[in-house]
């Protein structure tokens, strides 16, 4: 097996359900199943679509992506220890960007 092979066998194997990892599709999971959830998080895809376009310096997905960064780590609950230290990990792993794409294509 070549490096190459190695990389992309790696890549493969932390892919979680179509995601790029299982705490993106946990969060999606979340913002999508729940309904209150899911209709504010279309419309701050939306009103973050707009905002994008009048501003012409940052992409819709950046926007969002950074929205949902900011919504998520600032409403974890404070944990010390272990507790914090894995809710951190897991919260570092996310892919903020893939979850804005799919918001981003679910209101076009």
């Amino acid at each position: 097996m070549t490096g190459t092979e190695t990389i992309a066998n790696s890549e493969a194997n932390t892919r979680y359900n179509g995601w790029t990892n299982y705490e993106t599709w946990a969060v999606h999971l979340w913002i999508s199943n729940e309904e209150p959830s899911y209709r504010y998080w279309r419309e701050r895809a939306v009103a973050v679509r707009r905002l994008a376009v009048a501003l012409e310096r940052r992409t819709a997905k950046g926007l969002l992506a950074d929205t949902l960064k900011n919504h998520f780590e600032e409403a974890a609950p404070e944990l010390l220890g272990f507790w914090g230290d894995l809710l951190s990990a897991a919260l570092s792993e996310v892919d903020w960007y893939e979850l804005a794409e799919a918001l981003l294509e679910d209101v076009d």
